[in-house]
């Protein structure tokens, strides 16, 4: 039986390391100091039940609290008589994720697929269903955890055509085979009671689906149910056959596919699994957040604070406490000593300096170290720019390194969305009865940057004085996200208006290249 049929730990346990890490990587993600202090300080990760003694170094524990000091600002206790939010985080983990999902898809690729009637059916499911939206999200979620998962459905009471969404990393159980995804297990909890947890486990297989739900605890998967008994589920109880699985329509292969942020993993070795962009600066994020709170430490213990002598007071009545007039210009006659030998003044300022250069310096490098450690330049935070206008040219050079990371996310990507096209278009023919033949796309990616209109202008204008480029070739420089039906309706205005003797676009034979000698 594909699902599982008796009681047993969940999530796996050989799930355990990676769990591990996404709690951590998921920590930094959302931002919230409650769940960092709990992941390094309690060494629980709420609602998963996980250990992570076993992660952190022997060091953390020993000695109790001073061992937890000895490594993470977040480990660290809460000083008595001071709050939480004395403790500042600063949200560059998630900075991180949205910057390297714009890199991506800020400007999304094109898909292509042989035929003009699976273009247009494409097109409009890519439309339709927000599908590049999902994968900006899924691209910032990859990013977090390490890898998503991209997942194809349907549901004909929502939409008449299939329908994307994803799965993050932590909320699933994958099954590898040289190197490919060969099964997957996705769950999630449906309901939470006192003393039991009902999951919904989703289970795909190549061309088939299974579902179950389960009724456990917080730490054990428990026995299965009927899909029947929660709502959540009830409506998988009328498609599922006898065995609570259902062809998928699709045979080639998975509907999900799993798309690594960026490889080699490296603490888990040998595994399939990618890599967080968080991977390795998670001690330099933490220093980042200690450095802030410092310097808003410095602040606090800055302002300046007047000390006077307790005669200095107003009176406000029996049991109501004594004030300080900052304002007052006259005070009547006070029994008390003048200062000896015209020493300073009973009133005393207490101003600290505030370390300003110092924890601004200090913040700067680690913000520097953390992005070069992820795979990014300053420049793509907006750090470090001159306010100054910049090419096409000038933003690649500065941005190198983040261009660099994007172009290895590319070599992930591409496939998983050669894979799409064909998962979408299969289940459209499938489920919705649709005519159009499945086949993986082509995909076009821009190049993540728009060029500089003057430079490109000069560029064009040279190729065309050294008649060096045809027309046609000088139309896609310049447009180059039009299709050849645009570039050729473009080429034939500018024909009509500039009275090239050029042939027809439309009639040119496969043999003749537009503009070879003939636009001059």
């Amino acid at each position: 039986m594909p699902l599982p049929d008796r009681d047993m730990e969940w999530p796996p346990p050989h799930t355990r390391q990676e769990n591990r890490l996404y709690a951590q990587w998921g920590a930094w993600y959302s931002g919230d100091p409650d769940r960092l202090s709990q992941v390094y300080g309690a060494g629980v990760t709420p609602g998963l039940g996980l250990d992570l003694k076993g992660w952190d170094r022997p060091l953390q524990y020993a000695g109790g609290v001073v061992g937890r000091v000895a490594r993470w600002f977040w480990g660290s206790p809460i000083p008595a008589g001071q709050s939480r939010s004395t403790k500042l985080h600063v949200p560059i983990a998630s900075d991180i994720s949205a910057t390297s999902a714009d890199l991506l898809f800020s400007e999304p690729p094109t898909l292509r697929v042989p035929g003009k009637k699976g273009q247009t059916r494409l097109d409009k499911i890519l439309a339709d269903g927000g599908v590049y939206s999902m994968l900006l999200e899924s691209a910032e979620i990859g990013s977090a955890y390490g890898g998503v998962y991209l997942r194809v459905g349907w549901n004909s009471e929502v939409a008449d055509y299939p329908i994307l969404d994803l799965v993050p990393a932590d909320a699933a159980v994958p099954e590898f085979a040289n190197n490919r995804l060969r099964a997957v297990t996705f769950w999630k909890v449906v309901h939470e009671e006192e003393k039991a947890v009902w999951r919904h486990l989703e289970r795909h297989e190549q061309g088939r689906i299974y579902h179950g739900l389960y009724r456990g605890d917080r730490e054990r998967l428990g026995m299965q149910v009927p899909l029947e008994d929660h709502p959540e589920t009830a409506g998988f109880a009328e498609i599922v056959d006898a065995e609570g699985g259902l062809d998928t329509g699709y045979d080639k292969g998975l509907l999900t596919y799993y798309v690594p942020n960026i490889k080699p993993h490296r603490l888990l070795r040998g595994t399939s699994l990618g890599r967080s962009d968080y991977s390795g600066v998670e001690p330099l994020m933490d220093a980042l957040d200690e450095t802030y709170t410092s310097w808003m430490r410095d602040l606090r213990l800055g302002k300046g604070r007047i000390i006077v002598p307790e005669v200095y007071l107003a009176n406000t009545g029996r049991g109501r406490g004594s004030t300080w007039d900052p304002d007052r210009e006259v005070y009547s006659g006070l029994g008390m000593m003048p200062p000896a030998n015209g020493g300073p003044s009973m009133i005393t300022i207490s101003q600290f300096d505030i370390r300003v250069a110092e924890h601004k310096e200090t913040a700067r490098t680690l913000l520097a170290q953390i992005l070069r450690g992820a795979g990014y330049s300053v420049q793509s935070f907006g750090e470090a720019g001159d306010g100054q206008a910049a090419t096409a040219t000038e933003i690649h050079s500065r941005e190198r390194k983040s261009f660099v990371t994007r172009g290895k996310k590319l070599n992930y990507w591409t496939p998983a969305l050669a894979w799409l096209a064909e998962a979408l278009l299969s289940i459209d023919l499938a489920v919705f009865g649709t005519k159009v033949v499945a086949e993986k796309a082509t995909i076009e990616w821009p190049d993540g940057v728009m060029p500089d209109p003057e430079s490109l202008s000069r560029t064009l204008d040279m190729l065309n004085r050294a008649q060096s480029a045809s027309l046609d070739t000088r139309v896609r420089m310049l447009h180059p996200d039009w299709d050849d039906t645009q570039v050729k309706a473009e080429v034939r205005r500018l024909r009509d208006e500039l009275g090239l003797n050029l042939p027809d676009p439309a009639e040119l034979d496969e043999t003749y290249v537009p503009g070879d000698g003939d636009d001059d």
